[in-house]
């Protein structure tokens, strides 16, 4: 309940009263803001106006105040400005937060800009591409352009990229989770929030998702799932379905709320071949917190099994040969085009990892089955024999086709080409072809 006081003061600030305005800065000068951005701004103005901000008296000068010497500060109806409200901003009332944020993998986003994804972007698309697409998710960096009125580049602004780099040397957008100027916890606790980025061909966690018993249980218990709730723990405020952030970010009976995303994430799934994280145990004994919410020991233990095997799968069966195919193509130079991306083979090992070795990756991390098959490793095998290799024939190079020969010929998980289909499906009845694959339940 709020106090007599907050309650005018709250009143005053809706009314667009000028002599009214809760802020830490000048009343008056506070009260400026609310009464012009009410009138230019009202979808912005209301979007605070019910946010927690407003209910806390968290005015416009609160967040977007800027000290003298900042080289994103400018003079504004008599303040001092800051063009653009940063997680450094932020971390002034919220300062675990903004740590936590700088130290997680999505602070690191930004790097792409000097990435094969973006070298990609820029050759095959364009300059205008790679600004609206990747960079409006990964983030770019900020530059400021004193001959415009906000002092920023239209080439990079807007933008609330992830991982964007800011004039005051923070990375990152807080508002990329949460939306301004409403600053909503139910909205940042959707899967929603995570899908403008975490969808797509090569990295569909919305999709997966969405297909996934998680999936399908929020979707048909949204109302039960309490998410504006204060504090919000799995198993004692809702329980009838987890969301990205339950999983990934959000409180347990015995574990609190973290902003670094990668504090509960046991495996990298990004590059070509999957590799276990620093620390990997911690962090997977943190992600089995959460699922022990809901489920047994049993449980979680039996999902770890079978995706820690598939990711093997994937690795030692397609990665590793793929990417041993392409490093005998690079280093006797075979490829007649100079410039990456300009030969086909390279477009479909890129395929095979990026895209489709993703979905099969991320499909069995998040109880996906048709993106661990069908979208998955379904069209990674497509991929490997039926492009690379006759892609990798064409050389006609005896180095290569003596490595493509032994491991068709040789390696036991693919040597099934050279089979009947009589003695491999003999195989499958009597586990013989199951124990190919023993060492990767071990």
């Amino acid at each position: 309940m709020k106090s007599a006081v907050s309650l005018l003061v709250a009143i005053l600030f809706l009314a667009g009263f000028a002599g009214g305005a809760p802020s830490a800065a000048d009343p008056q000068t506070a009260g400026k803001c609310m009464t012009c951005h009410k009138e230019i701004s009202p979808g912005l103005y209301n979007q605070w106006a019910k946010s927690n901000h407003a209910e806390n008296d968290i005015g416009c000068i609160d967040c977007h105040s800027e000290e003298a010497g900042e080289p994103d500060a400018f003079t504004h109806e008599g303040a001092l400005i800051a063009t653009l409200v940063t997680p450094k901003d932020c971390g002034t009332c919220h300062d675990q937060e903004a740590q936590e944020v700088e130290n997680s993998y999505h602070a690191t986003a930004g790097e792409i800009l000097d990435s094969k994804d973006a070298y990609l972007a820029h050759v095959a698309g364009g300059e205008p591409v790679a600004i609206t697409g990747c960079e409006n998710c990964h983030g770019s960096k900020i530059e400021i352009d004193p001959s415009s009125p906000n002092m920023l580049s239209p080439k990079n602004w807007p933008n609330s990229g992830i991982g964007r780099l800011n004039p005051d040397g923070s990375k990152g957008s807080c508002t990329a989770c949460h939306t301004r100027h409403s600053f909503s916890r139910a909205q940042a606790r959707q899967p929603e929030a995570c899908s403008k980025c975490h969808l797509g061909p090569d990295h569909p966690q919305k999709e997966v998702f969405e297909e996934s018993k998680h999936g399908n249980a929020y979707y048909t218990h949204i109302d039960e799932m309490n998410l504006d709730a204060d504090p919000w723990i799995v198993g004692v405020d809702y329980y009838e379905a987890p969301t990205c952030a339950t999983c990934h970010m959000s409180a347990t009976s015995s574990m609190g709320v973290t902003h670094d995303v990668g504090q509960r994430i046991s495996w990298t799934l990004r590059p070509i071949v999957s590799k276990k994280k620093e620390n990997w145990q911690a962090k997977r004994t943190n992600m089995k917190n959460v699922c022990n919410a809901c489920h047994s020991n049993t449980f979680a233990e039996g999902h770890y099994y079978q995706f820690d095997a598939t990711v093997d799968l994937y690795n030692e069966k397609f990665a590793k040969p793929a990417s041993a195919i392409m490093k005998i193509v690079k280093d006797k130079k075979l490829m007649e085009n100079p410039a990456s991306f300009s030969n086909k083979i390279e477009w479909t090992f890129w395929e095979l990892w990026h895209h489709e070795g993703r979905r099969m990756r991320h499909g069995a991390s998040m109880m996906g089955p048709d993106y661990t098959w069908w979208h998955g490793a379904y069209e990674v095998a497509q991929h490997f024999y039926f492009k690379l290799i006759p892609e990798a024939r064409k050389f006609k190079d005896p180095d290569l086709d003596k490595y493509l020969d032994d491991l068709l010929t040789n390696d036991p998980m693919h040597s099934w080409l050279g089979k009947s289909t009589e003695e491999l499906k003999e195989g499958i009845r009597s586990g013989k072809m199951q124990e190919v694959y023993k060492q990767m339940f071990e």
